[in-house]
């Protein structure tokens, strides 16, 4: 398990799933709001779910995310 965390504005639970799609870009202020194309959560869900693995977020309106990757560990 790869546990990542921000101290940012947090996404609201209404677009927790939104995220994750192609182009989504929520509104946001600061440095974050110059940029980006919206792909980046998209690409790394795609690349651990290829893994079997699971990309989640965990989001606190106002106090950050927290975003979980969990791989399947394989022996042999």
């Amino acid at each position: 398990m790869i546990v990542f965390s921000d101290d940012g504005p947090g996404i609201p639970e209404s677009h927790a799933a939104e995220v994750f799609k192609p182009f989504v870009r929520l509104r946001s202020t600061g440095p974050a709001a110059a940029g980006g194309t919206g792909l980046g959560l998209s690409i790394a869900k795609s690349i651990v779910e290829a893994h079997g693995g699971e990309l989640a977020l965990r989001t606190r309106e106002g106090a950050g995310c927290t975003f979980v990757i969990t791989l399947p560990l394989i022996l042999g």
